[in-house]
């Protein structure tokens, strides 16, 4: 079963395998912190829900998290990547995993032949992109949860307030950190991927039987 020690440890061997790869251009170690009634939290800062619930402009709400080095990691394209896990008596009860692509690739715009030269930046350095937050948000609570309304695990894309797409289970910090190197840095991912540590294990499923009548994301089911 996948407790708050194991967590901790994918995030740390994650962290570890981004240095090596030179995909990371800088990051934050996770802490646990404990607070009553058995809960424990690895995060970065334990305040960093509450930005997300702010009436204020993607922009501003990246320069924030940016300026308090409030991510566990920066990408080489200057993307934030912030992982959040919440266990109760070490079963998982809440997380919140978000990828804040940059709204201007500073160090492109300053040495931008530097980046051409090299193929692992192809995938970013299309001008058709547009870039969108994602975000994986978990929570078993009943008084939030209700099928298809509010799925226990769903992915919200662009921070659009009911855009909650099912997922099947709760995600690993190596299944979330899998899923946006692939998509979103698929050039880096084909060089490097016999760099990153493998894990075989995850969460239980937790889909409402309605949301498996629609499309949805399914997670790996390991034996």
């Amino acid at each position: 079963m996948l407790n708050a020690k194991k967590v901790h440890y994918q995030i740390n061997k994650i962290t570890e395998d981004l240095i090596n790869t030179g995909l990371c251009d800088a990051q934050n170690a996770p802490s646990v912190k404990v607070y009553p009634g058995s809960i424990k939290e690895i995060c970065v800062k334990s305040e960093n829900g509450s930005i997300f619930l702010k009436s204020i402009p993607y922009a501003d709400m990246f320069k924030q998290l940016n300026e308090q080095k409030n991510y566990n990691f920066k990408m080489i394209d200057g993307a934030l990547i912030t992982m959040q896990y919440r266990f109760k008596n070490d079963v998982l009860i809440a997380h919140r995993l978000s990828f804040f692509p940059a709204p201007n690739f500073e160090a492109f715009q300053s040495e931008p032949d530097v980046y051409w030269e090299d193929e692992i930046y192809s995938d970013i350095l299309d001008r058709r992109i547009v870039t969108i937050p994602i975000r994986f948000d978990f929570d078993i609570d009943e008084d939030v949860c209700e099928p298809i309304t509010h799925p226990k695990s769903h992915l919200t894309l662009g921070q659009y307030k009911n855009c909650r797409i099912p997922v099947s289970a709760a995600l690993t910090p190596s299944q979330f950190l899998s899923f946006i190197i692939i998509n979103f840095y698929h050039t880096a991912h084909k060089k490097f991927c016999g760099n990153f540590t493998k894990f075989n294990d995850g969460f239980d499923h937790t889909i409402f039987e309605e949301e498996k009548k629609l499309l949805h994301i399914n997670t790996p089911i390991y034996k």
